[in-house]
């Protein structure tokens, strides 16, 4: 047990931890929502993460994703492994630099216990949430979380169809800009939603 995993059985169990550490959890998209949510997820004891994103950190991501000045120009996936790493150097992070369509969907995430959508093509997004639908494993997703101010619109809507939607499902970046506050405050609440989900179950087992 590392000085983290030390400092962190002071709020978890045993039994508790052993979820968390076990949880396989798919992050498609290593941008504001994805890194802000690996970010948590780690800080709360899970260790196994795989993250997908084609990309690279740009100075224009600095304002609320999870990564440096020293970073830019980095595979996002690369940059944001080492952040983790950081908190927890035991982690077992998958980090897959490559762009998520519905033909490699499953492929890249099978296996996941829970996805995380957190892509910005619409046409992306629909095609992992209905890939993830269609395999029956829970996903969770974002839809409106530009702008500033009233975060109570943020909330969380559980679908039947194993998908939770968190966001207002209205704002749009084209409209108003994605800042920092309301982009974290979604990250984290699609990251409180996994630990439930995970801990929850270990509950009821």
């Amino acid at each position: 047990m590392n000085i983290f995993e030390q400092g962190l059985s002071r709020y978890l169990t045993p039994g508790q931890r052993d979820a968390l550490g076990r949880v396989l959890v798919g992050i498609a998209g290593a941008g504001g929502i994805g890194s802000n949510v690996a970010q948590c997820l780690v800080r709360t004891g899970v260790m196994r993460l795989r993250i997908v994103d084609f990309d690279t950190v740009d100075p224009s991501n600095l304002n609320r994703q999870f990564y440096f000045i020293d970073q830019t120009g980095k595979p996002k996936v690369i940059a944001l492994k080492e952040n983790l790493l950081r908190v927890n150097p035991c982690l077992d992070v998958d980090a897959i630099a490559e762009r998520v369509d519905r033909e490699n969907a499953l492929r890249l995430f099978g296996g996941c216990d829970l996805i995380v959508e957190a892509l910005d093509i619409a046409t992306e997004r629909m095609s992992l949430v209905s890939s993830a639908v269609s395999a029956g494993i829970p996903v969770l997703a974002v839809s409106g979380i530009a702008g500033w101010g009233d975060s109570d619109s943020i909330r969380i809507r559980r679908l039947q169809s194993g998908c939770t939607v968190i966001g207002d499902c209205t704002s749009d970046i084209s409209a108003a800009p994605p800042l920092a506050p309301r982009v974290a405050l979604a990250a984290a609440k699609i990251a409180d939603e996994v630990i439930a989900a995970v801990l929850d179950r270990q509950g009821n087992a």
